[in-house]
């Protein structure tokens, strides 16, 4: 059976067991021990669907069985273990997968979790510090590799982490290990082994556990439940008083991951660009099916959630989000993974340290950069390799250089950055921004990672797991959760919790103003005007609430309503351009035309530069059959970024002034804009057919005007 079929017979089974289709699950297993020839397995799957068969009977007799609960656990928890044996066990020896490969690297190595802890420490004592390594190394691959540890290996290892003296950058090597080998394979030892060590006191450790646990919960989240000691640590680890803020940090960090891609591209495309040329000047939007009328402006009175939101230059939006938290650094160092150093799976994870070899082994080392490189808060440590790495690809004179204005600005920065650090909360912030970031960097950046599921590929949302539940229960924690994601533009993952926060009785306005905002950018349209009419009710003087109910009527095409608050605003807030054209277009809707054409008219004076207006009063012009004062305004629209819907309404104009080589003229020019796609032009024509009509053109013109465009527009 090739290893494609193996993994798919196990995803289902999975899938049959997170489901809690148990019988099912039980047939699929016999048929996995079939095809692979798993027979050690037998017994011990006719014992689990017998003990089950005999369970049913009890349940449909209505014989009380005080352990039923506890029967089922196990039966569930068993057979997710089994496929999980039986899978690793006819994989071993044939898959190319790396998880394998190191499995039968590791199987020529020394069998002895314990002989590895005991170098590590032997050579550190001595400050062999490639001896070290290499050790460190053996252990990182022994653990991640063994799909499920032994009680000789946990014993050393969790002695190792209760050791003061045990070296901090080993212990870090041993959490990141679990976690790899807990991506590949549900291992309780593996598990449990993980909360030990968010017990010790070195901080790093204790974070980078704390990580890997949230991941773990996240990433078998649908069979944790069928493991109760779990739940007991989980309580236990609770107990600390800073576990619950620690853990709200974490999910706000993992939240921020989602902007990496977002930031990276923008870095690329719009903020380097800028720091170069000046910003083109954006074009004008289209309005003539005046099909979006809510805009999508936060509230100002949001000032805490859109702090960030419209800054000005773009490199104070640079450092914003660097200091929010935001991975800037990734897109620099995407193409400084190259180094050998990265050829090693456990490099990607190791904290960086002075001491380490690949740095001692370079000639010249500038110790006092690397020092101040050590402190850099906001750099991960892959990506300290890496740029130390790079500085000797260059030539001496210039490396040299670079390092003394590189420790200029180091030192500046940790200068900046040493008082806050002082502050265990932002050491821990610092610690778990830069694991985070390494994580981040080996799931999307090892040339292998295709073998590994993308933890950053799902949603990563802790707070939702029910586990992790009771500490993210209080208002103020999610609140604080979901106005990151309303700041960041996840309405969806914001909603579900603005749901929770806002109860029957609640008076809060502005939660309902949020909540509706959410509804709005997921296009509920209703219920964001049931949230805005809400908050309208207990707070009747906000105007941006009373925009946003006229904007959602009009979207809703009720304009008498909509007209009812837009003239509310109008009258808090006079002579609003976009108001009055709002205003317009609602009458519009109402065929009563002189009285649009008179909002645009203010408009325009108010504005007179204002393309919006002019476009409405030329086209509301055409409708009324004004047609030659439609001619004068798209004249003046045409002469400053035209668009296509200007080209192809200004030859609607023209045609029924029956100016035709000019009306010819203007269609070309719009299927040009279209980027000569005649295709995409016929539709945007198609579409105003029946005003056509309507304002006089013959039906049986139209076939030959499209004809003529497709024979002579060359």
């Amino acid at each position: 059976m090739s290893y494609k079929e193996i993994r798919t017979y196990y995803s289902n089974i999975l899938d049959s067991l997170n489901q809690g289709a148990l019988k099912t699950a039980f047939d699929m297993l016999q048929g996995l021990i079939s095809v692979t020839h798993s027979h050690s397995h037998q017994s011990k799957l006719t014992e689990m669907q017998e003990t089950y068969q005999y369970m049913l009977r009890y349940y449909v007799e209505g014989m009380s069985d005080p352990l039923q609960g506890q029967i089922y656990t196990n039966l569930c928890s068993s057979a997710y273990e089994m496929a999980d044996h039986i899978l690793h066990s006819s994989l071993y020896s044939g898959s190319p997968h790396i998880f394998y490969a190191m499995q039968r690297n590791m199987s020529v190595q020394p069998d002895e979790t314990a002989t590895y802890i005991r170098q590590i420490q032997g050579s550190y004592d001595i400050e062999d510090f490639t001896r070290y390594e290499s050790s460190v190394d053996l252990l990182f691959n022994r653990i991640w590799s063994t799909a499920f540890l032994s009680d000789n290996d946990l014993i050393p290892i969790r002695e190792a982490l209760r050791s003061k003296d045990f070296p901090t950058s080993a212990k870090c090597q041993i959490v990141s290990a679990l976690l790899l080998g807990l991506q590949i394979s549900f291992d309780k030892a593996k598990m449990y082994t993980l909360f030990d060590a968010a017990h010790v006191e070195d901080i790093e450790v204790k974070i980078r556990a704390i990580i890997a646990i949230c991941l773990t919960l996240y990433i078998y989240r649908n069979r944790t439940a069928y493991y109760p000691d779990i739940r007991k640590r989980l309580e236990i680890l609770g107990e600390s008083p800073d576990f619950g803020r620690i853990l709200t940090m974490v999910n706000m960090r993992f939240i921020l991951t989602r902007e990496t891609e977002k930031v990276t591209r923008k870095l690329q495309e719009e903020m380097l660009p800028e720091m170069l040329k000046f910003a083109k000047k954006n074009k004008g939007m289209i309005i003539t099916d005046f099909s979006d009328p809510v805009d999508d402006e936060m509230n100002p009175e949001w000032k805490d959630i859109i702090a960030d939101s419209n800054l000005q230059k773009k490199l104070e939006e640079y450092s914003e989000l660097q200091e929010e938290g935001v991975d800037i650094m990734h897109s620099t160092f995407i193409h400084l993974k190259n180094f050998h150093f990265f050829k090693n799976i456990s490099n990607w994870f190791l904290p960086f340290y002075i001491n380490h070899s690949v740095l001692n082994d370079k000639h010249n080392i500038d110790v006092a950069t690397l020092e101040s490189l050590m402190q850099v808060s906001f750099m991960c440590n892959s990506d300290k390799y890496s740029m130390y790495l790079s500085l000797f690809q260059i030539p001496e004179d210039q490396r040299n250089a670079m390092l003394h204005q590189l420790n200029s600005q180091l030192n500046e920065l940790n200068n900046q950055q040493a008082l806050e650090l002082k502050n265990k909360k932002c050491e821990a912030e610092s610690i778990a921004g830069q694991y985070i970031h390494d994580l981040y960097r080996f799931f999307k950046l090892y040339p292998r990672r295709a073998e590994f599921d993308d933890i950053f590929s799902h949603s990563l949302d802790f707070h939702m797991l029910p586990l992790l539940k009771p500490w993210f229960s209080d208002p103020a924690t999610l609140l604080q959760i979901a106005e990151l994601y309303l700041r960041k533009g996840y309405f969806n993952n914001a909603l579900p919790i603005y749901n929770q926060l806002i109860s029957n009785d609640s008076i809060d306005y502005m939660l309902f103003q949020k909540r509706g905002y959410c509804k709005q950018m997921t296009d509920d349209l209703a219920g964001a005007l049931e949230d805005y009419l809400r908050s309208e009710m207990i707070n009747p003087d906000s105007k941006w609430v009373i925009r946003r109910i006229a904007g959602c009527y009009r979207a809703l095409k009720q304009p008498v309503r909509a007209l009812e608050f837009y003239l509310r605003f109008e009258k808090l807030s006079p002579g609003n351009t976009s108001i009055l054209i709002n205003m317009g277009h609602c009458y519009l809707e109402l065929k009563n035309f002189d009285e649009a054409l008179n909002y645009y008219f203010k408009a325009d004076y108010l504005d007179s530069k204002s393309q919006k207006a002019q476009r409405a009063i030329a086209w509301c012009s055409f409708l009324t059959g004004k047609f030659s004062q439609a001619r004068k305004y798209y004249e003046k629209i045409l002469e400053s970024h035209p668009q296509t819907h200007d080209y192809l309404n200004a030859g609607h104009t023209e045609w029924l002034l029956r100016n035709f080589k000019k009306a010819l003229d203007y269609y070309v020019q719009a299927i040009r804009s279209e980027s000569d796609d005649f295709n995409k032009f016929a539709e945007l024509f198609k579409l105003d057919v029946p005003d056509l009509i309507q304002a006089g053109v013959s039906p049986s013109e139209i076939p030959l005007l499209l004809d003529w465009l497709q024979y002579f527009r060359q």
